[in-house]
């Protein structure tokens, strides 16, 4: 797995206001040892983290396998800031609405989503994403 060095100290880079060590470093590091995010929230937050450090393999772990790509590449990007506006998880399913700020070739940009999720065998997967004008 490619690991961007990030202190464990450090705040956590989906924006929690805990340090990395306190919120999604566990998830990223818990994979082999079947420590998965709790919650669709918690999940979103550290595949958020997984996209601002690099951790290719946790993103395609945690993807579903209905939807999961058969290769990820990430384009050089800096992650700037995640506001999660609304977390909702009924039984096995779970909706996460987002925005992310990021900046790319030092372009602002930003990505509104609300994001699927579902609960199999006790762990979350992400689904997908859709921008919530397509809704």
């Amino acid at each position: 797995m490619k690991k961007n060095i990030h202190p464990r100290h450090a705040p956590c880079p989906c924006g929690s206001d805990l340090p990395y060590d306190e919120c999604c470093r566990p998830w990223h590091m818990g994979l082999d040892l079947g420590e998965h995010a709790p919650t669709p929230e918690a999940l979103m937050r550290s595949r958020y983290s997984a996209y601002a450090l690099g951790l290719i393999d946790y993103l395609l772990a945690t993807w579903h396998v209905s939807t999961v790509p058969g290769e990820l590449e990430l384009a050089p990007t800096k992650w700037l800031a995640l506001e999660v506006r609304d977390a909702q998880m009924v039984g096995d399913a779970g909706l996460v609405e987002f925005v992310a700020r990021y900046r790319v070739d030092g372009r602002g940009q930003r990505l509104h989503e609300i994001s699927r999720f579902v609960r199999q065998d006790g762990r979350w997967f992400y689904i997908d994403g859709q921008m919530p004008d397509e809704l």
